[in-house]
Protein backbone atom coordinates (compact mmCIF):
# COMPACT_ATOMS: atom_id res chain seq x y z
CA UNK A 1 0.00 0.00 0.00
CA UNK A 2 1.12 3.13 -1.14
CA UNK A 3 2.14 6.22 1.99
CA UNK A 4 -0.95 8.18 3.02
CA UNK A 5 -0.66 11.63 4.11
CA UNK A 6 -2.26 10.74 7.14
CA UNK A 7 -4.69 7.66 9.00
CA UNK A 8 -7.08 7.88 11.14
CA UNK A 9 -7.95 4.46 12.77
CA UNK A 10 -10.46 3.94 14.99
CA UNK A 11 -10.75 1.18 18.24
CA UNK A 12 -14.04 -0.77 18.76
CA UNK A 13 -14.87 -3.31 20.86
CA UNK A 14 -18.58 -4.11 21.31
CA UNK A 15 -19.61 0.08 20.66
CA UNK A 16 -21.54 -0.22 17.37
CA UNK A 17 -23.76 2.78 18.82
CA UNK A 18 -20.58 4.47 19.89
CA UNK A 19 -18.62 4.21 16.56
CA UNK A 20 -21.55 5.21 14.46
CA UNK A 21 -22.25 8.30 16.04
CA UNK A 22 -18.40 8.96 15.98
CA UNK A 23 -17.73 7.79 12.38
CA UNK A 24 -19.64 10.86 10.75
CA UNK A 25 -17.10 13.60 12.02
CA UNK A 26 -14.51 11.45 10.77
CA UNK A 27 -15.29 11.19 7.22
CA UNK A 28 -16.38 14.63 7.46
CA UNK A 29 -12.53 16.22 7.97
CA UNK A 30 -11.63 18.89 6.14
CA UNK A 31 -8.21 17.10 4.76
CA UNK A 32 -6.39 16.14 1.37
CA UNK A 33 -5.42 12.75 1.63
CA UNK A 34 -6.44 10.28 4.33
CA UNK A 35 -7.93 6.87 4.72
CA UNK A 36 -9.97 5.68 7.60
CA UNK A 37 -9.61 2.60 9.26
CA UNK A 38 -11.61 0.64 11.81
CA UNK A 39 -9.81 -1.58 14.09
CA UNK A 40 -12.12 -4.25 16.29
CA UNK A 41 -11.26 -6.31 19.03
CA UNK A 42 -13.08 -9.60 18.97
CA UNK A 43 -16.44 -7.56 19.19
CA UNK A 44 -19.84 -9.64 19.73
CA UNK A 45 -21.93 -6.93 19.07
CA UNK A 46 -22.31 -7.01 15.19
CA UNK A 47 -20.28 -4.29 14.56
CA UNK A 48 -18.20 -5.47 11.36
CA UNK A 49 -21.26 -6.87 9.99
CA UNK A 50 -22.48 -3.43 10.44
CA UNK A 51 -19.41 -1.68 9.47
CA UNK A 52 -19.50 -3.33 5.87
CA UNK A 53 -23.33 -2.79 5.14
CA UNK A 54 -23.27 1.11 6.58
CA UNK A 55 -19.88 2.13 6.15
CA UNK A 56 -18.77 0.16 2.95
CA UNK A 57 -15.70 2.94 2.73
CA UNK A 58 -14.14 2.69 5.28
CA UNK A 59 -11.54 -0.16 5.75
CA UNK A 60 -12.20 -2.84 8.73
CA UNK A 61 -9.68 -5.02 10.46
CA UNK A 62 -11.18 -7.36 12.40
CA UNK A 63 -9.30 -8.98 14.89
CA UNK A 64 -10.20 -12.41 15.88
CA UNK A 65 -10.32 -11.75 19.55
CA UNK A 66 -9.82 -8.72 22.54
CA UNK A 67 -6.11 -8.46 22.44
CA UNK A 68 -6.47 -5.78 24.88
CA UNK A 69 -5.62 -1.91 24.65
CA UNK A 70 -2.42 -1.47 23.93
CA UNK A 71 -1.94 -4.28 21.15
CA UNK A 72 -5.16 -3.55 19.38
CA UNK A 73 -3.36 0.39 19.45
CA UNK A 74 -0.50 -1.25 17.92
CA UNK A 75 -2.66 -2.92 15.18
CA UNK A 76 -4.18 0.50 14.52
CA UNK A 77 -0.59 1.70 13.87
CA UNK A 78 0.59 -1.43 11.78
CA UNK A 79 -2.88 -1.33 9.81
CA UNK A 80 -2.06 2.08 8.68
CA UNK A 81 0.05 3.42 5.78
CA UNK A 82 0.06 7.42 6.53
CA UNK A 83 3.01 9.69 7.62
CA UNK A 84 0.76 10.47 10.58
CA UNK A 85 -1.29 8.29 12.04
CA UNK A 86 -4.34 9.75 14.51
CA UNK A 87 -5.58 7.39 16.56
CA UNK A 88 -8.89 7.48 18.69
CA UNK A 89 -11.67 6.37 20.98
CA UNK A 90 -14.87 5.18 19.26
CA UNK A 91 -16.76 7.63 21.77
CA UNK A 92 -15.28 11.07 20.17
CA UNK A 93 -16.85 13.23 17.68
CA UNK A 94 -14.17 15.79 16.06
CA UNK A 95 -14.28 19.11 14.36
CA UNK A 96 -13.95 19.48 10.62
CA UNK A 97 -10.98 20.97 10.87
CA UNK A 98 -9.40 18.53 13.55
CA UNK A 99 -6.89 16.68 11.72
CA UNK A 100 -6.03 19.64 9.55
CA UNK A 101 -4.89 22.00 12.69
CA UNK A 102 -2.84 18.96 14.30
CA UNK A 103 -1.37 17.92 10.85
CA UNK A 104 -0.15 21.43 10.86
CA UNK A 105 1.72 21.28 14.08
CA UNK A 106 3.15 18.30 13.29
CA UNK A 107 4.43 19.90 9.64
CA UNK A 108 5.88 23.00 11.19
CA UNK A 109 8.18 21.47 13.77
CA UNK A 110 9.82 18.15 13.20
CA UNK A 111 10.63 17.49 16.97
CA UNK A 112 6.84 17.04 17.96
CA UNK A 113 5.97 13.67 18.16
CA UNK A 114 2.47 13.75 18.91
CA UNK A 115 0.07 16.42 19.44
CA UNK A 116 -3.59 16.65 20.58
CA UNK A 117 -6.60 19.18 20.61
CA UNK A 118 -9.36 20.22 23.56
CA UNK A 119 -11.72 18.05 24.28
CA UNK A 120 -14.63 18.88 25.80
CA UNK A 121 -17.09 16.31 27.37
CA UNK A 122 -19.92 15.40 25.56
CA UNK A 123 -22.81 15.41 27.99
CA UNK A 124 -21.61 18.77 29.41
CA UNK A 125 -19.63 20.59 26.57
CA UNK A 126 -19.01 23.30 28.75
CA UNK A 127 -16.44 21.57 31.02
CA UNK A 128 -12.97 20.36 29.62
CA UNK A 129 -12.18 16.39 29.05
CA UNK A 130 -8.93 17.18 28.80
CA UNK A 131 -6.05 18.74 26.78
CA UNK A 132 -3.24 16.42 26.76
CA UNK A 133 -1.81 15.53 30.15
CA UNK A 134 0.46 16.27 32.47
CA UNK A 135 2.67 14.27 34.95
CA UNK A 136 4.35 14.68 38.51
CA UNK A 137 7.14 13.10 40.19
CA UNK A 138 4.94 10.86 42.12
CA UNK A 139 4.04 9.22 38.85
CA UNK A 140 0.29 10.75 39.26
CA UNK A 141 -0.86 11.33 35.77
CA UNK A 142 -3.87 13.93 35.25
CA UNK A 143 -6.00 14.98 31.85
CA UNK A 144 -5.02 18.90 31.48
CA UNK A 145 -7.27 21.17 32.86
CA UNK A 146 -9.97 17.59 33.33
CA UNK A 147 -13.21 18.54 35.10
CA UNK A 148 -12.60 22.70 34.76
CA UNK A 149 -15.10 24.63 32.93
CA UNK A 150 -13.58 25.69 29.74
CA UNK A 151 -13.43 29.47 29.79
CA UNK A 152 -10.52 29.63 27.48
CA UNK A 153 -8.18 29.07 29.70
CA UNK A 154 -6.18 26.11 27.67
CA UNK A 155 -6.94 28.26 24.22
CA UNK A 156 -3.31 28.86 23.87
CA UNK A 157 -0.86 26.02 22.00
CA UNK A 158 1.15 24.86 24.48
CA UNK A 159 3.90 22.03 25.18
CA UNK A 160 2.41 19.23 27.31
CA UNK A 161 3.97 16.25 28.90
CA UNK A 162 1.89 13.92 26.65
CA UNK A 163 -1.12 13.48 24.74
CA UNK A 164 -4.06 11.38 25.91
CA UNK A 165 -5.30 8.34 24.05
CA UNK A 166 -8.84 9.27 23.02
CA UNK A 167 -8.12 11.71 20.17
CA UNK A 168 -4.54 12.09 19.16
CA UNK A 169 -2.06 12.34 15.76
CA UNK A 170 1.01 10.73 16.14
CA UNK A 171 4.05 10.81 13.97
CA UNK A 172 4.89 7.33 12.21
CA UNK A 173 8.38 7.91 12.16
CA UNK A 174 8.74 8.19 15.87
CA UNK A 175 7.31 4.61 16.40
CA UNK A 176 9.83 3.69 14.15
CA UNK A 177 12.76 5.22 16.45
CA UNK A 178 11.54 4.51 19.39
CA UNK A 179 9.00 1.66 19.19
CA UNK A 180 5.18 0.90 19.70
CA UNK A 181 2.82 1.16 22.95
CA UNK A 182 4.09 -1.01 25.41
CA UNK A 183 2.06 -4.19 25.21
CA UNK A 184 3.20 -5.44 28.77
CA UNK A 185 0.85 -3.04 29.90
CA UNK A 186 -2.19 -4.13 28.36
CA UNK A 187 -4.21 -1.38 29.16
CA UNK A 188 -4.45 2.02 30.66
CA UNK A 189 -0.94 4.68 30.86
CA UNK A 190 0.12 2.94 27.42
CA UNK A 191 0.09 6.28 26.44
CA UNK A 192 2.02 8.10 28.88
CA UNK A 193 4.29 5.79 28.72
CA UNK A 194 4.80 5.99 25.48
CA UNK A 195 5.06 9.98 25.09
CA UNK A 196 7.62 9.54 28.10
CA UNK A 197 10.28 7.76 26.23
CA UNK A 198 9.64 10.30 23.22
CA UNK A 199 10.55 13.29 25.20
CA UNK A 200 13.52 11.28 26.56
CA UNK A 201 14.35 10.25 22.99
CA UNK A 202 14.20 14.56 22.39
CA UNK A 203 11.13 15.08 20.83
CA UNK A 204 8.14 16.77 22.38
CA UNK A 205 4.10 16.31 22.61
CA UNK A 206 1.74 18.96 22.28
CA UNK A 207 -1.79 20.77 22.57
CA UNK A 208 -3.19 22.50 19.69
CA UNK A 209 -6.63 23.52 21.09
CA UNK A 210 -8.02 24.66 17.63
CA UNK A 211 -8.61 20.83 17.17
CA UNK A 212 -11.95 20.86 19.20
CA UNK A 213 -13.67 18.00 20.10
CA UNK A 214 -16.31 16.03 22.30
CA UNK A 215 -15.65 12.91 24.74
CA UNK A 216 -17.83 10.63 25.97
CA UNK A 217 -15.39 9.55 28.86
CA UNK A 218 -15.68 6.57 30.16
CA UNK A 219 -17.74 5.01 27.28
CA UNK A 220 -14.95 2.86 26.07
CA UNK A 221 -13.39 1.17 28.73
CA UNK A 222 -15.97 2.42 31.45
CA UNK A 223 -15.15 3.87 34.56
CA UNK A 224 -13.07 3.68 37.84
CA UNK A 225 -13.71 -0.37 38.27
CA UNK A 226 -11.52 -3.75 39.75
CA UNK A 227 -9.78 -4.07 36.18
CA UNK A 228 -9.02 0.02 35.40
CA UNK A 229 -7.96 -0.06 39.06
CA UNK A 230 -5.38 -3.00 39.04
CA UNK A 231 -3.98 -2.08 36.01
CA UNK A 232 -3.60 1.96 36.62
CA UNK A 233 -1.76 1.10 39.64
CA UNK A 234 0.46 -1.96 38.38
CA UNK A 235 1.16 0.34 35.16
CA UNK A 236 2.06 3.53 37.35
CA UNK A 237 4.87 1.76 38.80
CA UNK A 238 6.34 0.23 35.76
CA UNK A 239 5.93 3.67 34.03
CA UNK A 240 8.46 5.11 36.73
CA UNK A 241 10.76 2.09 36.89
CA UNK A 242 11.18 2.57 32.99
CA UNK A 243 11.64 5.83 32.02
CA UNK A 244 12.66 7.67 34.86
CA UNK A 245 16.73 8.49 34.83
CA UNK A 246 18.76 6.73 37.67
CA UNK A 247 19.21 10.34 39.76
CA UNK A 248 14.94 11.45 39.53
CA UNK A 249 14.55 7.97 40.48
CA UNK A 250 16.24 8.52 43.63
CA UNK A 251 15.20 11.91 44.63
CA UNK A 252 11.72 11.71 43.49
CA UNK A 253 11.74 7.80 46.01
CA UNK A 254 9.98 9.59 48.74
CA UNK A 255 6.78 10.99 46.59
CA UNK A 256 6.86 7.45 44.57
CA UNK A 257 6.53 5.84 48.04
CA UNK A 258 3.96 8.51 49.04
CA UNK A 259 1.83 8.07 46.77
CA UNK A 260 1.78 4.22 46.34
CA UNK A 261 1.32 4.26 50.21
CA UNK A 262 -1.75 6.53 49.51
CA UNK A 263 -3.38 4.39 47.22
CA UNK A 264 -3.53 1.74 48.95
CA UNK A 265 -5.10 3.21 51.99
CA UNK A 266 -7.39 4.57 50.02
CA UNK A 267 -8.26 1.67 48.46
CA UNK A 268 -8.00 -0.56 51.57
CA UNK A 269 -10.89 2.03 52.80
CA UNK A 270 -12.79 1.51 50.08
CA UNK A 271 -13.09 -2.30 50.79
CA UNK A 272 -10.33 -2.72 47.65
CA UNK A 273 -7.12 -3.20 49.44
CA UNK A 274 -6.68 -6.61 48.48
CA UNK A 275 -6.92 -5.77 44.30
CA UNK A 276 -4.19 -3.28 44.67
CA UNK A 277 -1.87 -5.59 46.85
CA UNK A 278 -2.15 -8.12 43.91
CA UNK A 279 -1.00 -5.06 41.03
CA UNK A 280 1.54 -3.96 43.74
CA UNK A 281 2.72 -8.12 43.78
CA UNK A 282 2.80 -8.35 39.63
CA UNK A 283 4.11 -5.18 39.39
CA UNK A 284 7.24 -6.41 40.60
CA UNK A 285 7.09 -9.73 39.10
CA UNK A 286 7.11 -8.02 36.23
CA UNK A 287 9.99 -5.56 36.82
CA UNK A 288 12.67 -8.10 35.04
CA UNK A 289 11.14 -7.11 32.20
CA UNK A 290 9.89 -3.46 33.19
CA UNK A 291 14.10 -3.17 33.92
CA UNK A 292 15.38 -4.66 30.68
CA UNK A 293 13.29 -2.49 28.51
CA UNK A 294 15.08 0.20 31.03
CA UNK A 295 17.92 -0.12 30.35
CA UNK A 296 17.45 0.19 26.61
CA UNK A 297 15.57 3.60 27.02
CA UNK A 298 18.21 5.19 29.06
CA UNK A 299 21.29 4.62 26.72
CA UNK A 300 19.12 6.34 23.80
CA UNK A 301 18.38 9.14 26.27
CA UNK A 302 18.99 12.09 24.83
CA UNK A 303 17.81 14.80 27.09
CA UNK A 304 19.17 15.71 30.67
CA UNK A 305 16.99 14.93 33.86
CA UNK A 306 16.69 18.70 34.49
CA UNK A 307 15.08 19.11 30.97
CA UNK A 308 12.78 16.76 32.60
CA UNK A 309 11.95 19.06 35.58
CA UNK A 310 10.83 21.62 33.42
CA UNK A 311 7.92 19.55 32.06
CA UNK A 312 7.34 16.80 35.16
CA UNK A 313 6.51 18.69 38.40
CA UNK A 314 6.34 18.06 41.95
CA UNK A 315 2.79 16.82 44.19
CA UNK A 316 0.76 19.81 44.19
CA UNK A 317 -0.02 21.07 47.92
CA UNK A 318 -3.85 20.91 47.10
CA UNK A 319 -3.38 17.25 45.49
CA UNK A 320 -2.17 15.98 48.92
CA UNK A 321 -4.99 17.73 50.46
CA UNK A 322 -8.02 16.58 48.53
CA UNK A 323 -5.90 13.04 48.62
CA UNK A 324 -6.08 13.36 52.43
CA UNK A 325 -9.75 14.37 52.54
CA UNK A 326 -10.34 10.59 50.80
CA UNK A 327 -9.09 9.43 53.98
CA UNK A 328 -11.35 10.96 56.73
Amino acid sequence: MAALRASVALLNYNGWELLNAALPSVVAQRFEGYEVVVVDNGSSDGSVRNLARDWPDVRVVALPENVGVTAALNRMVQATTGEYVALLNNDVELSPDWLAVLALALDRDPRVASVAGKLRRMDAPEIIDRAGDTLDWSSACHGRGAGARDEGQFDAPAEVFSVGGAAALYRRSVFEEIGEFDEQFFAYLEDVDWGFRARLAGYVNRCEPAAGGLHRGGATLGDVNAFSLYHLRRNQIWLAMKNYPGSRLLLHLPELVWLNTLHLAIATRRGRGRLVLHAYRDALAGLGEVLRKRRLIQARRRISPRALDAVVSRPAAPVRIRAARQLA
